[in-house]
C-alpha cells in the first residue's frame, strides 16, 4: 500500500466521506436542537401552552383519528374563549397568562405596502413571552378591553414601513382602518421558518371584534408558579377546559395541552430520529467506502504472494498472516475515519459559521462525545469486517505455490 500511495488514498475516500458525514450529521443534530430549544427556551421555560385541536372520531378497523384529515377540510375550532383563560388565571399554580390569535392581512404606511402576519395577544405577552420593547411600550390591558386601535410592530415591519423614522405616534393603516403605533419590539429571530421580527402585535379583542370578526381564541400560554406542580397543573387546565366545554369524554377534548417537558421530550424524539435517519443514509457511503478498502486488501494480497510464502516458511503462522493484515487495513480505515473527522470537523464549524454570520440564524457549534466515538468504532468495526476475506485468502496461502509467484 505504501508503494501506491495515491491508489490508498483513493481507495480510503469512501471512509472518509462516510465518517466526515457521521460528524456533520451528529453536529448538525445538536445544532438543530439548540436552536429550537433557544427560541423555546425565548419564551419562558416555565409556561404550559393550550392550543385549540379538532376532536377525535373513532372510524375504521384501526380506529384512528380522523383530526388531521378535518383540519385539511379547514374545520375550525371556536370553542376556545378568553373566558376560558379567566378560569385558568382562577387556579392556584397560575400565576398569569395570555391568549394568542392569528391572522395576516396588509399593512401601510405612506407609499410602503406589506403582508403582515397579525398577532393578537393579551397585555400581559411580553411578561410570559419574555419579549422585550425596544421603543415606546406594549399595549394596556385597558386598551385591549376598550379594543383600542394601536399596534406594536416588530423590528424588520418596522424597519420595511418605516425605515430609519421613528414611528412611535404614527399611524398605519391595517383593514382599511387606522392603527397608531405605540411600541417597537427588540428583534427576536425566527420560529422556524416564521420570522417573529415580521409580526404586528394588537390587543386580541381588537383583532377579534375589528378584522376577524370572531369571538373566539387559538391558543393561552399560562406561566406558572412552581414548574415542579407543571403535570398536576395541567390536569387541573383539562378539567376547566372540560368543564367549559361540555365535553365527559376525553377522546373529544377540542384543545392540547402541552407542557415545556412534553415540549423537550418531543424535541429529543424528532432530532434523534432524524439523526438515526441520516446515520441510515451515511451508511451507505460508509459500506461504499468498506468495499474499496477489501478490493485494495485483495489486491496487496495478490501482490505480496511472494512475501506471505517466504513469512509462511520461515514459521509464520495462520493467525500470524491473518493479523497482519487484519491491522493494515483497521490502520487504513482508521486514518480515513480520523482525516473524516478533522474534515467533518472543520465542515461542522463551516456551517455553524455560515448560520450565524450569514444567515442570522443562532446555531451553536457542538460536536457530542457520542459523535467521535460512533466515528470511531465505525472506523474499527469496517476495518475489520472488509479485512476478514482478504487476511483469511493470505493467511490460506501454500508456502511453496505462493513462493512460485515470485
Amino acid at each position: 500500500m505504501r508503494s501506491n500511495k495515491v491508489r490508498t488514498a483513493l481507495t480510503g475516500l469512501g471512509i472518509v466521506i462516510g465518517i466526515s458525514a457521521v460528524i456533520i450529521v451528529f453536529s448538525a443534530g445538536e445544532g438543530i436542537r439548540s436552536l429550537v430549544l433557544g427560541q423555546v427556551e425565548s419564551f419562558g421555560s416555565n409556561f404550559i401552552s393550550i392550543e385549540t385541536k379538532v376532536p377525535s372520531t373513532k372510524s375504521g378497523a384501526g380506529g384512528e383519528s380522523q383530526s388531521g384529515a378535518a383540519m385539511a377540510q379547514g374545520v375550525q375550532v371556536t370553542t376556545l374563549k378568553l373566558e376560558d383563560m379567566d378560569d385558568i388565571n382562577k387556579l392556584p399554580n397560575v400565576t398569569i397568562s395570555y391568549a394568542g390569535l392569528q391572522g395576516q392581512d396588509q399593512a401601510s404606511y405612506g407609499s410602503e405596502i406589506k403582508k403582515v402576519l397579525l398577532f393578537g395577544v393579551s397585555a400581559t405577552f411580553p411578561q410570559i413571552d419574555n419579549g422585550e420593547i425596544d421603543n415606546g411600550r406594549f399595549f394596556t390591558e385597558d386598551e385591549d378591553k376598550s379594543i383600542s386601535q394601536v399596534v406594536v410592530l416588530g423590528s424588520k415591519i418596522k424597519d420595511k414601513l418605516f425605515g430609519d423614522a421613528d414611528p412611535i405616534g404614527k399611524y398605519i393603516t391595517l383593514h382599511r382602518s387606522k392603527y397608531r403605533v405605540v411600541g417597537v419590539m427588540k428583534p427576536r429571530g425566527s420560529s422556524g421558518i416564521i420570522s417573529l421580527d415580521d409580526f404586528v402585535y394588537l390587543p386580541v379583542q381588537t383583532l377579534q371584534k375589528k378584522i376577524m370578526g370572531i369571538d373566539h381564541i387559538l391558543s393561552i400560554v399560562a406561566q406558572l408558579k412552581d414548574t415542579s406542580l407543571e403535570d398536576e397543573t395541567a390536569e387541573d387546565i383539562k378539567y376547566v377546559l372540560r368543564h367549559n366545554h361540555d365535553i365527559t369524554n376525553p377522546d373529544k377534548d377540542d384543545f392540547r395541552v402541552t407542557t415545556m417537558e412534553e415540549i423537550m421530550s418531543t424535541l429529543d424524539t424528532i432530532t434523534g430520529a432524524l439523526t438515526l435517519l441520516l446515520l441510515a443514509i451515511v451508511a451507505i457511503s460508509l459500506i461504499v467506502g468498506g468495499v474499496g478498502i477489501l478490493n485494495i486488501m485483495y489486491v496487496a494480497v495478490t501482490e505480496r504472494t511472494a512475501e506471505i510464502g517466504l513469512r509462511k516458511a520461515v514459521g509464520a503462522k495462520y493467525k500470524d498472516i491473518m493479523l497482519q493484515f487484519l491491522v493494515e487495513s483497521t490502520i487504513l480505515t482508521l486514518l480515513g475515519g480520523i482525516s473524516g473527522i478533522i474534515i467533518g470537523s472543520a465542515i461542522s464549524g463551516l456551517i455553524a459559521f455560515a448560520a450565524n454570520n450569514i444567515l442570522g440564524i443562532s446555531w451553536d457549534f457542538i460536536i457530542p462525545l457520542r459523535a467521535f466515538v460512533v466515528a470511531i468504532v465505525f472506523s474499527l468495526v469496517f476495518g475489520i469486517f472488509f479485512g476478514v476475506y482478504p487476511a483469511r485468502k493470505a493467511a490460506k496461502l501454500d508456502p511453496i505455490e505462493a513462493l512460485r509467484s515470485e
